[in-house]
């Protein structure tokens, strides 16, 4: 394999190391978690630059959230978020917010 892809695997490997963490994080709430969570996002993303790897947040909405937003449903749009994400309230509303 050449290095391109094995940073790629690094970095979404990293990826689902900060979900869980962030996950865990949700659930239990300590302070200190946000900031080890904070500290892997900005490894992830020096990584990422190094590699030449841009991420786009918004690149992959679920289907039915924009729509939802076009039409006005900023609820609806919140709902179908969370839905397909399994994210908390706040995060789904900062989402979509964000859109």
């Amino acid at each position: 394999m050449d290095q391109p892809v094995l940073i790629l695997i690094f970095v979404v490997f990293l990826w689902i190391v900060i979900f869980r963490r962030l996950r865990a994080a949700q659930r239990h709430g300590p302070a200190g978690d946000s900031m080890k969570l904070a500290r892997l996002e900005a490894k992830v993303d020096l990584l990422m630059k190094h590699a030449g790897i841009t991420y786009d947040p918004h690149a992959n909405v679920p289907p039915g959230v924009l729509d939802a937003l076009r039409a006005g449903q900023k609820i609806e749009a919140i709902r179908l978020y969370r839905q397909a994400t399994g994210v908390d309230l706040k995060t789904a509303k900062d989402f979509v917010e964000s859109l």
